[in-house]
């Protein structure tokens, strides 16, 4: 194997949404990784449908949707 190329593969602790945790090997850069969904708490899994929207990633993504259309459309205006 080639030194220097390959990613630190580390031991990490995974915390489930219940607070089980369980380790595993991975190239995962933190020594903890916490699941926000997993299989005891996602729709396919249990049957139900929540609606999870994690950190307002819609919202985010609308925010910077909306400051894209303002620049397009100033742009427009300039030439």
């Amino acid at each position: 194997m080639k030194k220097g190329i390959h990613p630190f593969y580390q031991t990490v602790e995974v915390i489930m949404t219940d607070g089980s945790t369980f380790q595993t090997r991975s190239c995962y850069k933190n020594e903890k990784m916490v699941l926000e969904i997993d299989s005891k708490s996602h729709p396919f899994f249990t049957g139900k449908q929540v609606l999870v929207d994690t950190a307002g990633r819609v919202d985010r993504f609308n925010k910077r949707f909306a400051k894209a259309q303002e620049m397009m459309s100033k742009k427009k205006e300039t030439n």
